[in-house]
């Protein structure tokens, strides 16, 4: 792990001492006469071999040693653009090119980004597409070990980034920076055990984080969650030794004139142990990760006031630790809820649904002009979209072309499921208005039909099922080992085009 100073290089290159250079060259009729070009300028030597190894339709990258150090090593990685390339490419090239040299004693790295008349059609401007080359190295040299006794030292790593529009490149690196830090703060979020991170400690923590950059953070406790008639959060917190928690988070924008205001709801289940209807133990330490939303909720909030974006949030948390115990709501169950409406408990581990109807009711009474929830809610959606999709729920087209729009441009891509109104008979119940969980089939549709109760429906509203992506996955090089703040780059992306 390194730590990173992330700087626009001049243009004028300047190599210092363990200095690493990388140099990317599209795959196309005149590579062997631009990798002659290559070799010139950088007075570097290849062996026969080495030039045809790389020139050949396997060979995609050279590692080369220069004995005066100006760089002390070449990397020259060839580029494909076929239909397989996408704006993920050089993200998840440098998020594996940072882990490889983890343990290398490189204290400089210069990155030449190539010509972006290339790559227009992939990225929605030069700016972003500099952008993604830098979220690469954050993405891949984060590492979670605070816990470990004999963690090594972050070393540090001057990164130097050369491009064609040097005031470009200079807002790429600033807005990087900025994104970033909020990324990783989600990040570090999902991956605190369950143990340390309970509601009380997820609130704190957002409190004193958050506390600056204009934004306003209240926290009712379960006196003031039982004075507001909450019951789906007193249901599910009931049966933990710590109690729930309702975060309010408020950013009001930098221009008093805006009239826009989103709402993000995120679900903070701290620990789902699946409470009385108790899940399987394998890789239920997964769970204390299922407060993903949440997480994402305040590293964009964190990130937009950073930003200064122009735009109004209101952030709304409900966060729960989902136990069993002598006082666990159980199947059979009935809630009311602040709205009014009554909800018959089937599986005590389908709670995140539960909470977040509270939080959407609460958002609707603010009247926003938009609300977007999050949350790890359902196993369906992961079998329906795989581990690196999250599942995009609404009924309103220009919320949901807007929101892939973003997804595909940051790579926390989203795929739209149905909202057909013939999916409610499977979640109707005889004793109550609605019943928390279906049949086995559309598990992630009649989740989202369920929250659906809650909305007002004069509001947009989008459902998003992170279950998938916000979980360590062997999709790319920045998800395997810890979880991964899905949602953070891509809410932010939103928020920004909202403002354009």
């Amino acid at each position: 792990m390194f730590k990173l100073e992330i700087k626009s290089g001049d243009k004028k290159i300047s190599y210092k001492p363990l200095s690493v250079s990388i140099k990317f060259l599209i795959d196309e009729k005149n590579l062997k006469q631009t990798l002659e070009n290559i070799i010139k300028v950088t007075n570097v030597r290849l062996s026969e071999l080495q030039k045809r190894n790389f020139l050949s339709k396997e060979g995609n990258e050279i590692r080369i040693s220069k004995h005066d150090g100006k760089p002390d090593e070449l990397f020259i990685s060839k580029i494909k653009i076929d239909d397989k390339f996408s704006s993920d490419y050089f993200r998840n090239y440098l998020a594996g090119f940072i882990q490889n040299i983890g343990n290398e004693e490189i204290k400089y790295l210069h990155v030449s980004i190539p010509k972006y008349e290339h790559f227009k059609k992939y990225f929605s401007s030069e700016e972003y597409f500099y952008r993604t080359f830098m979220e690469g190295l954050f993405l891949g040299n984060y590492s979670f070990n605070k816990y470990k006794k004999d963690k090594k030292q972050a070393k540090p790593l001057g990164v130097y980034f050369y491009a064609d529009d040097g005031k470009k490149l200079n807002s790429a690196v600033n807005k990087t920076l900025n994104l970033m830090e909020s990324v990783n703060f989600s990040k570090d979020l999902q991956n605190e055990p369950s143990n340390v991170l309970v509601p009380n400690a997820l609130a704190k923590k957002i409190s004193s984080t958050l506390k600056v950059s204009g934004i306003k953070v209240r926290v009712f406790d379960e006196k003031e969650i039982k004075k507001r008639k909450m019951g789906g959060v007193l249901a599910v917190g009931g049966g933990s030794s710590n109690p729930p928690r309702f975060i309010v988070i408020e950013y009001n924008g930098v221009n008093k004139k805006n009239k826009k205001l989103v709402a993000l709801v995120g679900k903070g289940v701290t620990f789902d142990s699946g409470g009385i209807s108790i899940k399987p133990s394998a890789n239920m330490g997964e769970m204390k990760a299922d407060m993903s939303g949440a997480a994402v909720v305040a590293g964009t909030i964190w990130a937009a006031a950073k930003a200064k974006l122009p735009v109004k949030i209101l952030g709304i948390i409900p966060s729960v630790e989902n136990m069993p115990s002598g006082k666990s709501f159980k199947p059979g169950d009935i809630v009311m809820t602040a709205s009014g409406k009554s909800i018959e408990v089937i599986d005590t581990d389908a709670e995140g649904r539960v909470i977040l109807s509270e939080a959407l009711d609460y958002a609707s009474k603010e009247k926003p002009d938009v609300i977007i929830d999050l949350a790890t809610l359902t196993g369906a959606c992961v079998v329906a979209l795989g581990e690196f999709v999250g599942g995009l729920f609404t009924k309103d087209d220009k919320l949901a072309d807007e929101l892939c729009k973003a997804g595909q441009q940051t790579f926390d891509r989203l795929w739209r499921l149905p909202m057909w109104d013939d999916y409610i008979y499977l979640i109707k119940t005889d004793v109550a208005d609605v019943k928390n969980l279906g049949s086995r089939w559309g598990g992630a549709i009649t989740a989202a039909k369920f929250l659906e109760n809650f909305v007002d429906k004069k509001i947009p509203w989008a459902h998003l099922d992170i279950a998938g992506p916000a979980m360590a996955n062997d999709f790319n090089n920045y998800t395997k080992k810890f979880m991964t703040g899905f949602g953070v780059r891509l809410l932010f992306e939103y928020l920004e085009n909202l403002t354009k």
